[in-house]
């Protein structure tokens, strides 16, 4: 209390009883995977595609984060964390040869230089050679020279280019034709003529975004280094965790079966340390609906409350190759569950969603083959006639029933980090009954809030939930020990997963009665 010592008037300001509680933010996404440019290992916050961009590049030919960073935002998506891995630190500093500022991608070399142009090897080619000559004919246009593609001494690709930009014999759009090499503009020189010679170009036996050879180490990380999803610990508001570029790899060779298996153990085992996001994984590409069965029986024996899997693969459109490719489906269903959680809430199942952007599906799944497969806890993305193409499935990887449905497990790391951060006034109060008094009181009224909303089952607060925080659970011994317990109970709603209608016939046997 102040001392007062001169007669007066004086104002206090007198602190409210009342600590309300907010609901945090159920829906952002942690994304893993190879990009072509940006920061290594480093958890990078982007909250559009045109961000994601301008940090880690576009689309690149055999990877799948940029698909998956994509799907996100277009299915509603509002904040994302990026960590690219596939290389170190070094790499990502390293100035690019054009001029960007870029780093170079891991295992990629650096592109050789001829008059205004740069040309390397594309991924996987080795022993390339190029040969600037000149076009065969008398009084040639000074624009005009023939560029020829070797590998292993002989002539395989033979261009007749340009170095104007306005012809259709430009040297960057022929060389996109060509299976070996990339041929790049230089943004710091003039475009001109190449003088004739020959040049071997450094072999590029690694994919874009990606080592010469990966291990699951490379996913998991180092918490203390901040690495791979050890990186991921520092940030609380993370509520979902993809790794999509785990199955390019495994598609390159990469990674092996067990490798996959290693890594997706790893995602799930960070999901339960940190106890308040969700794993959403994907199946290896090309299964059938028995394979999908036998995989997450067998070999994916998974059994958490905070992962989720997701099959088959979508089909969308891919920019980089300018057609339909078929990529793994975790980004677009992280987007699905911003978009729900926003229209709905984290209470309702975030399924029976249209994903948006998905053209069709690599395989279209039957009744009879979800029946195989939803049981097991695989979420499966069906096409319907006239509907698109929708998220028919939201069970977890659980096998206990009380954590059988996706929205349930989100709802309490909702309602838990929620109350978690609205409480933090109490730490030091002292521990009494006025302080269990408040602490019931915004606790109630945080969770009769959630409860009008539809989060809570129940056709009473009553009967959704109740909270307990008195001498009863706070004896002596635990106030003796600078602990004060508050026990809550909630009712969560579940999802209408089967509906059934009981049909019969009914027929009228209302006789006339003659008075």
């Amino acid at each position: 209390m102040p001392t007062y010592l001169t007669p007066g008037v004086y104002v206090e300001e007198v602190q409210s009883g009342a600590r309300p509680i907010e609901g945090v933010g159920t829906a952002v996404a942690a994304f893993v995977g190879f990009a072509e440019a940006g920061p290594f290992h480093t958890p990078t916050l982007v909250t559009s595609w045109d961000q994601y961009t301008q940090l880690f590049g576009g689309f690149t030919e055999g990877t799948y984060l940029a698909h998956a960073v994509y799907g996100y935002f277009a299915n509603g998506g509002g904040a994302a964390y990026v960590v690219r891995i596939g290389g170190s630190a070094e790499d990502a500093s390293a100035p690019a040869a054009d001029g960007t500022g870029r780093g170079q991608q891991a295992g990629a070399p650096r592109p050789v230089e001829l008059g205004g142009f740069l040309v390397a090897a594309r991924p996987g080619a080795v022993g390339v050679s190029v040969e600037i000559a000149d076009v065969p004919g008398e009084d040639p246009p000074e624009d005009r020279f023939r560029f020829l593609v070797r590998q292993g001494g002989e002539v395989v690709e033979t261009f007749d280019a340009s170095t104007r930009k306005s012809v259709k014999g430009y040297l960057v759009s022929q060389a996109r034709n060509s299976k070996l090499v990339e041929v790049t503009e230089r943004r710091d020189a003039p475009q001109a003529r190449p003088a004739a010679q020959t040049v071997a170009l450094p072999d590029a036996p690694a994919a874009p975004g990606a080592v010469a050879r990966l291990d699951p180490s490379e996913y998991v990380g180092d918490a203390a280094a901040r690495t791979g999803f050890g990186g991921l610990e520092t940030i609380d508001e993370i509520t979902m965790v993809a790794v999509p570029d785990l199955m390019s790899a495994y598609q390159r060779g990469d990674i092996d079966a067990e490798g996959v298996r290693t890594v997706q153990l790893a995602v799930i085992s960070h999901c339960e340390q940190m106890g308040d996001r969700v794993a959403v994984l994907d199946t290896p590409p090309g299964l059938t609906a028995q394979q999908a069965r036998t995989w997450r029986n067998d070999e994916a024996g998974y059994d958490s409350r905070y992962a989720t899997l997701y099959y088959p693969w979508v089909r969308v459109f891919d920019p980089a190759a300018g057609r339909n490719t078929t990529v793994p489906p975790s980004g677009h269903i992280a987007g699905v569950w911003a978009r729900s959680d926003a229209e709905r809430g984290v209470h309702k199942a975030p399924a029976n969603e249209v994903i948006r952007g998905a053209v069709d599906l690599e395989i279209r799944l039957s009744k009879g083959e979800q029946d195989l497969l939803n049981p097991i806890g695989v979420n499966c993305v069906r096409a319907f006639p006239g509907r698109g193409v929708r998220v028919w499935g939201a069970r977890t990887l659980s096998s206990d029933p009380a954590w059988r449905y996706l929205n349930v497990r989100r709802l309490f790391n909702y309602l838990e980090e929620s109350i978690l951060l609205g409480t933090q006034w109490v730490v030091f109060e002292p521990n009494d009954d006025r302080l269990w008094s408040s602490i019931r009181r915004n606790v109630a009224a945080f969770l009769t809030e959630e409860w009008r909303r539809g989060a809570l089952f129940g056709r009473t607060a009553e009967e959704a939930f109740y909270v307990k925080c008195d001498r009863d659970n706070n004896p002596q011994e635990s106030i003796d020990q600078g602990r004060v317990v508050c026990e809550i109970g909630v009712a969560p709603v579940k999802p209408a997963e089967f509906v059934v209608f009981r049909l019969a016939q009914f027929s009228d046997s209302t006789s006339l009665i003659d008075e």
